[in-house]
């Protein structure tokens, strides 16, 4: 009950002692009523907010009913305001309250931790300086705002803070301190607050599992999963080993977790779908991916534009272009990282044409291209040998958008030059690059010098490589391959002798087979397989049956 109705319930009782007046006391319940369907009326305006229109007829509705003294009604809109995208609308809100309470404080640091970090850790040194003490909601609320801003000095004064407040062991402010932490690559403090804790909730395993796993920890990680009570696995710390696995690629574990987590009634979420469909994606393993996006349907999860995002990277790069693009089309709302990811899926599958057009429908739509979409743009015109149109692209990127190429775009301009055979042009782009050109860039150019005879070039760009990539054996055979093309054999076998000397071995080739929804990893030479005798066996059958059509034809 707020202050509003206490006076108006003390209002009530003078009217009975007598000391109202019969008119004021039937006017006073018709007020009450009044006021309390107000009340209720900019409850139901707030929740239907949508936009910042939404939000100023509120406002209006608000100030004449003077609601915007009630902290309850204050501090939902300024959650609306923040939930909607304008933090700086709800400030305002807030600075024009004269009576700010802890309550509107941490409605306010929650809606800028996130949007401005700075202010929200701000409000809460003020909190102290009104001569208010921060809760247990004005911790992990602030805690965000460090994890935003990556300031771990702050995050430790602000635990000082929470110890000398007796909060410190709270279980939401003590989770907040974990993922602050962790969040500021300091898990191992992160990890003696965890030990310290005498009672273990599930959010606090759950915070340690992804502090491990947002650093790639993942062999601490899987232990401190293995420890964790089985009766508290949820689909949360399920997902947050799944995302690390995924994160460090390595999609054979974590696919293998997902279909454990299956196998213990763990229905997955939309997160832990995403985690599973990027490791699909990574691995090509279609059958999977398309059993997922089944599951997708038959549970009637709700199709939000990351998880459509998700499915149609998955199936470009599994090889189903046509169930990628079908399901792009069909997609009622696109984000840029829709059109970049369909445009990337055709160019991968050498449909640059194709690709190019949907980036025209993209400019069409009013869509503005960023970074990755000329990337993946650059690479639709590598594929189809569009040169000319590349260098437009080039130059539109800065004249008509307003994004300065990195190293990866003069990567694929490099490339695509080289494979056109404009070696010159590609060694001048290399030379007034911004910044020093990667084993990427070196590595197309002496490809592209291999392709066109050109030694050297070949060689310039093998001295940059044996700095860079002193260890891969591709590049030390590319220009011994192009010594031996043109026949400068004492060359070539120099360029081997160095690999010799040097210990640089050839690493083995790696193929991926998806069956029976299971991905299997064939490693050249490889005896150790336990399905070697087995492999062996159907290659000789196989080759037996090849050799008899050759002779039948």
């Amino acid at each position: 009950m707020n202050l509003t109705l206490n006076r108006k319930v003390r209002d009530v009782r003078q009217c009975l002692q007598g000391t109202w007046s019969a008119s004021c006391f039937f006017f006073f319940f018709s007020s009450l009523s009044r006021s309390e369907h107000a009340h209720e009326r900019a409850e139901q305006l707030l929740a239907h907010c949508s936009n910042q229109s939404h939000l100023h007829q509120t406002q209006g509705f608000m100030l004449t009913r003077a609601l915007d003294k009630d902290d309850i009604l204050l501090a939902r809109f300024i959650y609306s305001s923040a939930s909607l995208g304008f933090p700086s609308y709800a400030y305002s809100i807030f600075i024009y309250n004269h009576r700010p309470s802890i309550y509107l404080y941490n409605n306010l640091i929650w809606a800028l931790s996130s949007y401005n970090p700075t202010r929200a850790i701000s409000l809460f040194n003020a909190i102290r300086l009104l001569g208010m003490r921060p809760d247990s909601y004005s911790f992990p609320y602030v805690l965000k705002a460090v994890v935003s801003s990556s300031a771990l000095h702050l995050g430790q004064q602000i635990h000082c803070q929470a110890i000398l407040s007796g909060f410190s062991t709270h279980p939401s402010v003590l989770t907040s301190l974990i993922h602050m932490y962790s969040s500021c690559v300091h898990v191992s403090s992160a990890r003696k607050l965890f030990d310290a804790a005498t009672t273990k909730q599930v959010s606090l395993w759950n915070a340690m599992l992804a502090g491990y796993a947002k650093v790639g920890d993942m062999s601490n990680a899987r232990n401190l999963f293995e420890c964790m009570p089985a009766k508290d696995r949820d689909v949360v710390s399920w997902t947050a080993l799944i995302s690390g696995y995924t994160h460090t690629h390595n999609p054979h574990e974590a696919i293998t977790l997902f279909r454990t987590m299956l196998l213990h009634n763990v229905q997955p979420d939309t997160i832990a779908i995403l985690a599973v469909l990027s490791a699909c994606a990574d691995l090509g393993a279609l059958q999977l991916g398309d059993w997922i996006h089944s599951y997708i349907e038959k549970h009637k999860l709700r199709k939000i534009v990351s998880l459509c995002n998700s499915l149609i990277d998955m199936y470009a790069k599994s090889g189903d272009i046509c169930k990628a693009r079908q399901l792009f089309d069909n997609m009622a709302r696109k984000s840029v990282i829709t059109w970049t990811t369909m445009i990337a899926g055709l160019a991968l599958h050498g449909l640059g044409k194709e690709a190019l057009e949907v980036f025209s429908c993209m400019e069409k739509a009013g869509v503005k291209p960023n970074e990755v979409t000329f990337i993946a743009i650059l690479s639709a015109c590598s594929h189809v040998g569009m040169v000319e149109l590349s260098r437009h692209y080039f130059t539109c990127m800065r004249s008509k958008y307003g994004i300065e190429p990195k190293i990866e775009h003069y990567g694929c301009m490099v490339d695509l030059l080289g494979r056109g055979g404009y070696l010159e042009e590609a060694k001048e782009l290399v030379r007034v690059m911004p910044s020093e050109a990667n084993a990427a860039v070196w590595g197309s150019l002496l490809a592209a010098s291999s392709r066109y005879g050109d030694a050297v070039l070949a060689a310039e760009a093998l001295y940059h490589l044996s700095v860079l990539e002193p260890q891969n054996c591709g590049n030390y055979s590319l220009l011994s391959n192009t010594y031996a093309a043109l026949g400068r054999w004492k060359e070539a076998g120099m360029v081997r002798k160095v690999m010799r000397d040097m210990h640089v071995e050839k690493l083995a080739g790696v193929s991926f087979i998806e069956v029976n929804n299971t991905v299997y990893e064939f490693i050249a030479g490889d005896k150790l397989n336990i399905k070697f005798v087995d492999i062996c066996h159907v290659l000789q059958s196989i080759n037996g049956q090849l050799k008899m059509i050759d002779q039948n034809t």
